[in-house]
């Protein structure tokens, strides 16, 4: 049966961040995740876990200038020594937290930029070795031009391409299932194709980036093929509720935790 995360950057926003850990526990959740823990301590949010149980799934490397527009830095030429003290930022979470898997954002560049392709090769390769030293997996997730205009890693080819070509073993794919219905469609042959790469899968509809219980993908049908083909790690629920969280909770009924 799957085993979901609920992705409080997105869901449960009724309640302050920290209290969304109590509120997706309760709500049968066994595991969360978020987009960043940075603006909390470390200390804050391993209470939290501990209290209610819950297992961290996923968070992201800190992304440079949020605010300011920037979607990581990892392909951004003159950002490595700030990439590096970031890697460092995101070990002190990693220790609290327990988590196993990183996300690195690529940012906003030309794919085709060469500097922007060295840049981001050479960030992801540092990445993956300083996280393999403490066991974790680093991810890279192909992120759709329509949500993200101008993203780095855009096709979830050249994420294939240079995981195979870099060759470490913790170097995995972020398989978001919304991203690749847009950039591509065909997601479940390419379910069963990119398993064996895969350290992290996400969810929402399509085009509505809602709740996974209806619009252009069969959900139920795509569950039965994950758990079909062996996977056993945590499909994160990285959707914009329709209303409030619990009431859109009812595709979820059959896997909360009792």
């Amino acid at each position: 049966m799957p085993a979901f995360a609920a992705n409080l950057t997105m869901m449960f926003n009724e309640w302050a961040f920290l209290d969304r850990f109590d509120a997706a526990a309760e709500a049968g959740f066994s595991a969360v995740e978020y987009l960043f823990p940075y603006e909390v301590t470390p200390e804050a949010i391993a209470e939290r876990l501990a209290r209610n149980n819950l297992q961290q799934a996923l968070f992201n490397l800190p992304p440079g200038d949020w605010g300011a527009g920037e979607r990581g830095i990892a392909a951004l030429p003159g950002r490595f020594d700030e990439l590096k003290a970031n890697v460092e930022r995101a070990l002190d979470y990693v220790a609290a937290t327990g988590v196993k898997r990183l996300h690195l954002m690529a940012g906003i560049a030309d794919p085709h930029d060469q500097d922007a392709s060295s840049s981001y090769r050479r960030s992801v390769a540092y990445t993956a070795g300083r996280l393999g030293e403490k066991g974790i997996d680093l991810l890279l997730e192909p992120i759709n031009g329509r949500n993200m205009p101008g993203y780095f890693l855009n096709d979830f080819g050249i994420a294939e391409r240079l995981i195979a070509e870099c060759g470490l073993p913790n170097l995995k794919l972020q398989f978001d299932i919304y991203h690749r219905q847009i950039i591509h469609g065909d997601v479940a042959m390419a379910l069963r194709r990119l398993l064996p790469i895969t350290g992290h899968i996400q969810i929402a509809s399509v085009p509505s980036r809602n709740e996974p219980d209806g619009e252009e993908l069969n959900y139920p049908y795509l569950f039965s093929q994950i758990d079909g083909l062996g996977y056993d790690g945590f499909i994160g629920c990285e959707y914009i509720p329709r209303g409030r969280t619990l009431d859109g909770l009812g595709w979820f009924a059959p896997f909360a935790r009792s």
